[in-house]
């Protein structure tokens, strides 16, 4: 394919002996200097598929004092850091350097390894900025431009700070642009920034065939005993557990500590110190279930994941493909359990629509559960309901007075004037009469 000795035998060191679909297209492309779009799901191994060829064109080189040579954007620090691994682990054999610019981070040390001159500059946009907007950096030599996890981008709303850092790249460069979907956005972008591109297109596994997928529903009430039950009865060396907000994570975390279980909580309100420790201990198998965001469903590359539980059904369908792609990686198998609740139907149907198959109901034994049929009658008898409030066009225009009622003001204020009079002179009514507290006058 075109890559050195060095980067053949760093590959050879991490006991990979063919490329994957991704690597195989994309690599010959990068080699000959073409603008690329590559649209592949997470776990195709498409990070290798950018670094390898980036080490054979940087392999010539030396970057200057605040001038790196590349830049790799990154929509989370975890991923970012595990591109950083990547370089680490395949440029082994070359004296090529990166460094690692992301929020949480001493940024008096990022200032002190961008003086001495980086090759690969991999950074999450915000500290990019920051950096670069304190004089600090200094793009006008990038050569090659990686936009990693483009939709996630999008998702988290980066892209305006994307078109920003473009700005201030040089015209003569090559941009590379990964995605694992191409929304219209993202394709504006493209259109944009890259000049003629070469477009891949990696479909993902149907399915996800080595992952089964199981599908409970659940009342609200239920879903902690059911997810207690089923991590006594399934056969789990370690899990992911998928919340869709942050302090469902944290909460969750903290009911499963006090139940003895050996869990800990991941999201992105945390420092990145305590991310990259609760990360490294989940890896280390010191913490067996790790309860999380959005932000560890995609990049983090986790060896042997048994299960994943998605403890709430994910907004987004393609989330639902990112999250259980944390299990049944490098052709292994893997569980993937969701919980759902009946006012969930239509992010169920999304993500059956997304993986081209219909999840089936499964139950638990001595835990009441639902079934798809309670999903579709609730939604049923919701769409039925009379609504509760008028319909405003059948309310009287402000400004307009009503004449099909007869105006009762005056004899409400009478109502209220006696009401008062009685609360004051009847001592079986309990409160404050005349004599009001200051804090309530206040």
């Amino acid at each position: 394919m075109g890559l050195s000795k060095e980067v053949l035998s760093a590959i050879e060191e991490c006991g990979y002996t063919s490329p994957t679909p991704i690597q195989a297209q994309a690599i010959p492309i990068i080699l000959m200097s073409r603008d690329l779009i590559g649209q592949a799901q997470t776990g195709s191994g498409k990070t290798a598929s950018f670094t390898l060829p980036m080490i054979e064109i940087l392999a010539g080189g030396r970057a200057k004092a605040m001038m790196p040579r590349s830049l790799i954007l990154s929509p989370t620090r975890e991923l970012a850091a595990q591109i950083a691994d990547n370089f680490k682990t395949y440029g082994q054999h070359t004296s090529l350097n990166a460094a690692l610019l992301v929020g949480g981070e001493s940024i008096r040390e990022q200032k002190r390894i961008l003086s001495k001159g980086v090759d690969v500059l991999i950074a999450t946009p915000g500290r990019l900025l920051d950096l670069f907007e304190q004089g600090e950096l200094l793009l006008n030599d990038i050569q090659v431009f990686v936009i990693d996890e483009a939709d996630r981008m999008l998702d988290m709303g980066f892209i305006p700070d994307i078109e920003k850092i473009i700005s201030f790249l040089p015209f003569q460069r090559q941009t590379l642009l990964f995605s694992a979907t191409m929304p219209k956005e993202i394709r504006r972008l493209a259109e944009i920034f890259l000049s003629n591109p070469k477009e891949i297109k990696i479909e993902p596994p149907q399915g996800s065939k080595n992952i089964d997928q199981k599908l409970i529903w659940l009342t609200p009430q239920n879903k902690k005993r059911a997810l207690l039950k089923l991590f006594d009865d399934e056969d789990i060396k370690n899990a992911f557990v998928f919340c869709n907000r942050k302090r469902d994570v944290d909460g969750l975390a903290r009911f499963l500590q006090g139940k003895n279980y050996s869990a800990k909580a991941m999201h992105g309100d945390m420092s990145q110190t305590i991310r990259t420790q609760t990360l490294q201990d989940f890896k280390d198998g010191n913490v067996t279930f790790l309860i999380c965001s959005d932000v560890a469903a995609r990049g983090l590359d986790v060896d042997a994941v048994s299960h994943v539980f998605n403890f709430d059904v994910p907004f987004n369908a393609e989330d639902y493909v990112h999250r259980i792609g944390r299990t049944g990686r490098a052709g292994q198998t893997g569980i993937s359990i969701m919980f759902a609740t009946t006012g969930e139907l239509k992010f169920v149907e999304a993500i059956d629509e997304q993986i081209n198959r219909v999840l089936d109901d499964t139950h638990i034994e001595g835990v009441k559960t639902l079934s798809r049929d309670d999903a579709v009658n609730s939604e049923s008898d919701s769409n039925h309901k009379k609504p509760r409030y008028q319909h405003k066009e059948s309310r009287p225009s402000r400004g307009v007075k009503d004449t099909s009622k007869p105006q009762k003001s005056s004899q409400k204020s009478a109502q209220r004037s006696q009401t008062h009079n009685n609360a004051h002179n009847d001592p079986e009514i309990i409160g404050f009469g005349d004599d009001i507290p200051a804090f309530l006058k206040r």
